[in-house]
């Protein structure tokens, strides 16, 4: 099956997902990817709150960035585990690969539920679909099945991932079937305005940063691809994948790219439009994700190394494109 095909048994497979979580005696860990983004974290707080809610044995082992702080109450974290107790589920939410996944290690029973094309279909049950506009558009699905009753305290969380992987029903990825999901969800007492207000909020030396990162962005192959980076100097990193969003909107470009050096490596956040495949870039890089919108870790390079990678594998896929 081509890998960013809709899954054609979605419903059959969602289904044993609940019937196999309703039946589960033991611990479920709820887990996701590391940076987690709104998706992230808005599926995997909704259906720990949702299984909570069917009396369940329930741990949600995720680190939000400071901009989602607002979602989770303090008493409903658990902290990260080196092994997992004899008999434990594992969810692992919107991880496009077993690496990905932070906080718990992916054994046991592996429960896997992604909208990631290039997500290798790994667990002992995977339901895959990325025709999804988010994963929790696929957590909203599962927890229907379950048949919790809806409450706002669940709601939020789900709406939350479509908001943010939609960019506000501004993105590709907003169907008609997504809309209804999101209206369905706002009929359960969620507050828009404040919860689309609340996302945007960010702590004052975000804004310092961004001058830093704004004063680093160029322009290759006529304007086709614009990159940014965080300068090393600048000293803090927290919520800056937003700027990859910021620079998306340079007029004429097809491809952006905002790059930041880590330990381990440069992170590598990659957005396309005009029939660009961000995830074909993020895969010559070792890394994955959508079509639209992907990802990588160059590992052991510094900035300028980076640099070099990412220009030779954008000019490959604009060539592809038929842009060069």
């Amino acid at each position: 099956m081509d890998g960013n095909a809709p899954e054609p048994r979605y419903w059959e497979k969602m289904r044993l997902v609940a019937e196999v979580l309703k039946a589960v005696e033991g611990p479920i860990y709820i887990a996701t990817h590391v940076d987690p983004d709104g998706d992230a974290i808005g599926s995997s707080l909704g259906l720990y709150r949702a299984l909570k809610a069917l009396g369940k044995e329930a741990y949600w082992v995720a680190d939000p960035p400071r901009f989602l702080r607002f979602l989770p109450k303090e008493e409903e974290y658990s902290d990260p585990v080196e092994k997992l107790p004899p008999g434990a589920t594992l969810v692992a939410l919107d991880s496009a690969e077993p690496s990905r996944v932070v906080g718990v290690p992916v054994e046991g029973f592996v429960i896997n539920i992604d909208h990631h094309g290039t997500n290798p279909r790994f667990g002992h049950l995977h339901v895959v679909d990325p025709s999804k506009a988010a994963t929790a558009q696929m957590v909203k699905d599962l927890i229907d099945l379950l048949g919790v009753e809806w409450t706002a305290e669940i709601a939020t969380p789900v709406l939350t991932g479509i908001l943010t992987d939609t960019g506000n029903f501004r993105f590709a990825n907003t169907t008609p079937e997504v809309l209804r999901v999101a209206a369905e969800l706002l009929g359960y007492g969620v507050k828009l305005a404040e919860l689309t207000d609340r996302l945007q909020f960010r702590p004052p030396s975000y804004f310092r940063l961004m001058g830093q990162v704004l004063s680093t962005v160029a322009f290759h192959f006529g304007g086709l691809l614009v990159t940014a980076h965080l300068p090393e100097e600048a000293g803090a990193e927290e919520d800056s994948d937003d700027f990859v969003g910021l620079i998306r909107y340079v007029e004429g470009s097809v491809v952006s790219v905002f790059l930041r050096k880590r330990e381990e490596g440069v992170k590598v956040s990659i957005r396309s439009r005009g029939g660009v495949s961000a995830q074909n870039i993020a895969l010559k890089l070792g890394g994955g994700g959508h079509v639209p919108a992907a990802g990588a870790t160059l590992k052991g390079l510094d900035l300028d190394q980076a640099y070099e990678r990412v220009l030779e594998a954008v000019r490959e896929e604009l060539t592809r494109a038929g842009y060069l």
